[in-house]
């Protein structure tokens, strides 16, 4: 069974890319869509609308910084500090270039730190990379699924 991407994203036009540039990946995996810092704990930790959604952590979360109700930041330290979610790759994938970001993200434990290519072609290639590195060549956590690619 494929983990499935934990996308979190607050802006339409950025969820549109992102969700296009994984599609050109071909990644087979399911990608689950949070709006704000909250949805994605919720998410994370089976609350609310998720009390039934199938247990298991995703392959990566692809998290930005700047969110609504809870910021990115406090979605990484939330993961960091629980015992079933530290060992799920974080990914900030942010517009920020801000030194303070960067630095409080790897701080916090962030896997990697991405900032958002203005270019559309540059996007693309740039999700399309994450997706695949982080949902198919990542050697994950035991007891996790590895995606194997059709040759």
């Amino acid at each position: 069974m494929l983990k499935p991407i934990l996308l979190v994203e607050d802006n339409p036009h950025d969820l549109e890319l992102t969700l296009i540039a994984l599609a050109k990946s071909q990644l087979a995996n399911e990608v689950i869509i949070a709006r704000d810092g909250a949805e994605a704990l919720d998410y994370l930790l089976c609350r609310e609308q998720y009390t039934a959604r199938e247990v298991g952590n995703p392959a990566v979360v692809l998290l930005d910084l700047k969110l609504p109700k809870i910021d990115g930041l406090e979605v990484l330290k939330e993961i960091r500090h629980t015992l079933g979610l530290r060992s799920i790759p974080v990914v900030m994938l942010t517009s920020s270039k801000e030194e303070q970001d960067l630095l409080r993200s790897y701080e916090l434990g962030v896997n990697a730190y991405v900032v958002k290519p203005v270019d559309f072609e540059e996007f693309v290639r740039a999700i399309a990379d994450l997706g695949i590195f982080w949902a198919v060549l990542n050697e994950p956590p035991p007891g996790s699924h590895r995606y194997v690619r059709p040759q």
